[in-house]
């Protein structure tokens, strides 16, 4: 099934015209029963499949009682399983040739653009869904028995910025479904639907097995967890907005329970989860906390309960409120506080807080093209770092968020080919990482330049006020920043939620959000510490400072600070901000 999953990808990876898809990555593809249960999900990202195909499966049914081979539906409701509106699925049933529903098959991909008033897909200024503008498709008809539906494909090429773009990604993403439909179809011929559905049964055995032992390693308890979202620029939102999970751990059971409800309600901000988000929220963190080996389908799903209500910033969304940056941000803070709260129960378990998936370089960037006269609009996928430390090892610099996973960071030169744009720099920022016995990735600094045209960029940016926590006496990761430099070469900070418009040689400025340390930095290895100051991640400086080791100008080292540190209340200080 992980085989059939792939082969969606790699038909959507290389077909897509987009840079948002065929470079940086940002879909996902996976398999629902009939039963709609997640199957298989292969390398998908995180905030698209753990909640969601499942739900929008079900509303497929509810809305289509009668489903035929050869349908195909568009759907990207935030009100109805979907993860935001710029996440277009499309969901193709699979049916056998005695007119069974055996399967679903879905494709969700983030498009470039998808109708919101301004050139972002993640508006999280946007006060309600009618502010934000997308189109809003609820499990809409778009191939019918093998025949295209085109009243509202043309409604999208009018709609849509970049249309050619759109129409791309869209053929792209009918070809994966229909490439997974015909494998089924073969799969079900060679082995037989019975034998299929056995296996599936005895998969998701397996995989809830494999869930109840590693929760019953865990350490029992219950923690509650709050955390805050950045402030931003709406009335009575202007501190954050507080956020809170609640954890209970039942090793005994082998079942973990996530609360939600004590969040406050919807705010008129784009920033809402959907209920698909605010689950895979609460998911991530639980998965990320049990190490490898647990496959994450229907099966392992049912160890845990979350627990969400309505009209919450971190639930159920009540139409009109917007929803346009549901997949980072708000998830991703859950997550977080998801995995520092287990990470109380004990050493060895759960993981630091993480950095922001989205960096001011990962800017929805639109304008005109001088090398062809046509509008562009996409998402470098460039510069997001946020590694949380964990008990095993370091945070990895290309984490970019948990929410995606398997996001790609694009190459200078690809950026560059994408788009009408130059990328000055791009470093990792010594002395920023939240340091423990195990430290969370660095902030890494991005300049980027419109060349030939004008260029609008887009941020949507969390983490810039309040960082990333760290866990088990780790220290805070330091926070982002965004900035612009003139043609005066003068550097001004702007908001992370900023919507700036750069003349050629004016330069976009990011620093990402660097992920929180796990344990107490005087617990480090020392050979770790000196490593990262002879690579220059950290300052000898700091290496004093902070992990009470000197690092001589010959590589040796001496721990001696230690002491002294050890018998400081505070044992160290968080990384530098911007």
């Amino acid at each position: 099934m992980q085989a059939v999953v792939r082969s969606m990808q790699n038909t959507l990876f290389r077909t897509a015209r987009s840079g948002l898809i065929n470079t940086g990555r940002d879909f996902s593809c996976c398999l629902v029963t009939g039963e709609d249960e997640l199957l298989a999900a292969a390398e998908s990202l995180p905030i698209h499949v753990l909640a969601g195909p499942n739900l929008t499966t079900k509303r497929m049914k509810e809305l289509h009682p009668e489903i035929h081979a050869g349908d195909v539906f568009l759907h990207n409701s935030p009100y109805a399983g979907n993860s935001h509106a710029a996440d277009h699925s499309l969901m193709a049933p699979v049916v056998d040739e005695d007119g069974v529903h055996r399967f679903t098959v879905v494709v969700k991909a983030h498009l470039a653009d998808c109708g919101n008033a301004v050139p972002t897909t993640f508006n999280a200024v946007a006060r309600d869904v009618y502010d934000e503008g997308a189109l809003i498709f609820d499990c809409v008809k778009v191939e019918d028995k093998y025949n295209r539906v085109d009243d509202v494909l043309r409604m999208c090429r009018l709609r849509l910025r970049a249309p050619d773009m759109w129409w791309g990604d869209f053929l792209a993403m009918l070809g994966a479904v229909r490439t997974a439909e015909r494998e089924l179809l073969q799969l079900g011929e060679e082995y037989g639907w019975d034998v299929l559905s056995e296996y599936i049964d005895a998969w998701f055995d397996y995989s809830e097995d494999k869930m109840d032992r590693a929760i019953r390693a865990l350490p029992s308890g219950t923690v509650r967890v709050s955390t805050n979202f950045d402030p931003l620029p709406i009335p009575g939102l202007e501190s954050g907005v507080p956020l809170a999970v609640k954890v209970d751990v039942r090793s005994d059971e082998g079942v973990v329970a996530v609360d939600l409800t004590e969040n406050p309600d919807c705010v008129p901000a784009g920033i809402n989860t959907t209920e698909a988000t605010a689950l895979t929220g609460a998911m991530m963190g639980v998965f990320n906390s049990l190490g490898p080996g647990v496959p994450t389908n229907g099966g392992s799903f049912r160890r845990l309960q979350i627990t969400l209500r309505e009209n919450c910033v971190a639930g159920i969304p009540r139409h009109p409120v917007s929803c346009s940056s549901a997949t980072t941000g708000v998830p991703e803070r859950i997550m977080s506080a998801v995995q520092q709260a287990i990470a109380e129960l004990g050493d060895g378990s759960g993981m630091a807080g993480s950095g922001a998936c989205l960096s001011p370089s990962n800017a929805i960037v639109s304008g005109i093209d001088p090398r062809s006269g046509t509008p562009f609009v996409d998402m470098p996928c460039i510069g997001a770092t946020g590694g949380p430390g964990n008990p095993w090892a370091d945070g990895w610099l290309s984490y970019a968020g948990g929410c995606a996973g398997m996001n790609a960071w694009e190459s200078t030169e690809m950026a560059e080919i994408l788009r009408p744009m130059r990328i000055e720099t791009s470093r990792v920022l010594p002395d920023t990482e939240g340091a423990g016995r195990f430290r969370g990735s660095h902030s890494v600094r991005v300049e980027f330049t419109p060349v030939g045209t004008s260029m609008d960029c887009a941020m949507t940016t969390d983490n810039v006020v309040f960082p990333a926590e760290g866990a088990r006496g780790g220290l805070r990761g330091a926070t982002g920043w965004a900035g612009v430099r003139d043609l005066d070469g003068q550097e001004q900070q702007v908001s992370g939620y900023a919507q700036v418009n750069l003349a050629p040689d004016e330069l976009l400025i990011s620093h990402s959000s660097a992920g929180g340390g796990y344990g107490s930095p005087l617990e480090r290895d020392p050979d770790r510490v000196r490593h990262d100051v002879l690579e220059g991640y950290i300052s000898r400086a700091r290496a004093e400072s902070v992990y009470g080791v000197i690092v001589g100008p010959d590589g040796t080292v001496d721990t001696s600070p230690r002491t002294q540190l050890q018998a400081t209340p505070t044992g160290g200080h968080d990384a530098s901000t911007h």
